[in-house]
């Protein structure tokens, strides 16, 4: 009894505790500002689907693709377990779903095979991160925690599905010794091999290995669970509303703001009220994006659900060419920004976290949200820093500033005036 209210009590600590972390980040993603999403809902299941189900984008690095599947699936699905585990530590029972027979002996069958698969997924990419050293892993901005963070659930996942197969193995051993309480139940294709390796321990032994291991393995799962709101591994969740609400526009289509366009048909029409009321007009606190709270909801769904991969970065000509630009940066500051919101002092996204610099050097040419496994739109919120920047600061640089008086005074980019734009056809002998 004792042993069960230890249980109950670590359930709902661990998925209280869970909750509220879940609650911190939705809070902090509403901080943005309102965007409309709601146009083609068969098309977005459609896409969610197929690039966060499917891994579509994934596979185009076919190992790293297929390795990352095995994870990915082999973990959840071995989870199913946690349901028999949850119940048989409120109800003191022992693999209560033991009578479905050949269905349960199928089941964690299965579910050994995966586990064994998932620990050799997990060492191959520990081997790829940190011995084979893959370039985009280590990146400037991956510094100490984001390598880490990587290595560690990485390693920890391997530990959970050891303990899985270190329990079936001494739990079949018990089963053959008629140990009460250890119910006839399961097939153990992988956790066999272990069996030679305990055999020689006694039934008390035994029990205390078998015990030992699910409660590692329970608690590692809440561990994990709770610490997925701190690491980016929290894509798994936010991995499937995130491709839901994709950008379906051109990647790069740029958004007018209300208030700007009334401004432009009261210059084009000159019969319009410049002091009728407009209710659909919005309210304007700034032009653009200094801050988080100046980003719209989805573009800081976008930072949370970065899985930091670097597939962005790697593709990006600006950083290729040497520019400081990092489309994995741009997410990573603006969630670490997030975190942060509640610290007096903190500093502002733009010029706190990204530089100028880093907003001039994007080209747009979206190969970043064209790579992205979760289909993150960083060029919008690239450009929106940039619209702060020429809109509110003036700051843009010279050329684009050269570019800005020409299309006010000439009506086009060039310096020459309507008048005399056809001067440079004068040596050709074109018939006027």
């Amino acid at each position: 009894m004792v042993s069960r209210i230890i249980f109950i009590l670590l359930v709902l600590a661990g998925f209280l505790l869970f909750s509220y972390n879940v609650r911190r980040i939705i809070k902090n993603i509403n901080k943005g500002k309102p965007q409309k999403i709601n146009d083609n809902i068969i098309e977005r299941f459609k896409i969610m689907f197929r690039v966060a189900i499917g891994q579509s984008k994934m596979v185009r690095n076919p190992i790293a693709g297929i390795l990352h599947i095995i994870v990915y699936a082999g973990f959840i699905i071995i989870n199913i377990e946690f349901i028999e585990i949850i119940l048989d530590g409120i109800l003191g029972t022992h693999r209560i779903f033991a009578p479905l027979g050949i269905f349960y002996n199928a089941l964690i069958g299965i579910f050994e095979i995966l586990a064994i698969l998932v620990i050799v997924a997990c060492l191959i990419f520990l081997v790829r991160r940190n011995i084979l050293r893959v370039k985009r892993f280590h990146f400037k901005e991956m510094t100490l925690w984001p390598r880490s963070d990587a290595n560690i659930i990485l390693i920890v996942e391997v530990f959970l599905m050891s303990a899985f197969l270190i329990m079936n193995a001494s739990d079949s051993i018990l089963q053959t010794r008629g140990v009460s309480h250890f119910v006839h139940a399961g097939a153990f294709p992988v956790s066999s091999f272990l069996m030679p390796a305990l055999n020689g321990l006694s039934d008390s032994s035994l029990e205390f290995v078998e015990r030992f291991c699910w409660w590692f393995h329970i608690i590692g799962i809440f561990a994990f669970l709770n610490y997925l709101p701190y690491s980016k591994h929290f894509h798994i969740i936010l991995a499937f509303p995130n491709v839901f609400y994709s950008k379906l526009e051109p990647r790069a289509k740029f958004t007018n703001m209300e208030s700007v366009t009334n401004e432009v048909k009261l210059m084009l029409d000159p019969n319009a009220d410049p002091y009728a009321s407009n209710s659909a007009e919005e309210e304007v606190k700034t032009f653009g994006a200094k801050d988080i709270a100046d980003l719209s909801w989805k573009s800081l769904m976008d930072a949370y659900s970065c899985t930091e991969c670097g597939r962005c970065s790697a593709v990006c000509p600006a950083n290729i060419t040497g520019k400081k630009l990092s489309p994995r940066k741009i997410m990573m500051d603006t969630r670490d920004r997030m975190e942060r919101a509640k610290k007096n002092n903190e500093k502002e996204l733009l010029k706190g976290y990204i530089l100028p610099e880093e907003v001039w050097a994007c080209t747009t040419c979206n190969a970043c949200t064209q790579e992205c496994p979760v289909n993150i739109d960083h060029v919008s919120l690239i450009l929106e820093l940039r619209r702060y920047i020429v809109l509110e600061e003036s700051a843009a640089p010279s050329l684009l500033n050269s570019m800005f008086t020409n299309i006010e005074n000439n009506g086009a980019p060039w310096q020459y005036p309507p008048s005399e734009r056809i001067k440079w056809a004068d040596e050709l002998y074109i018939n006027q």
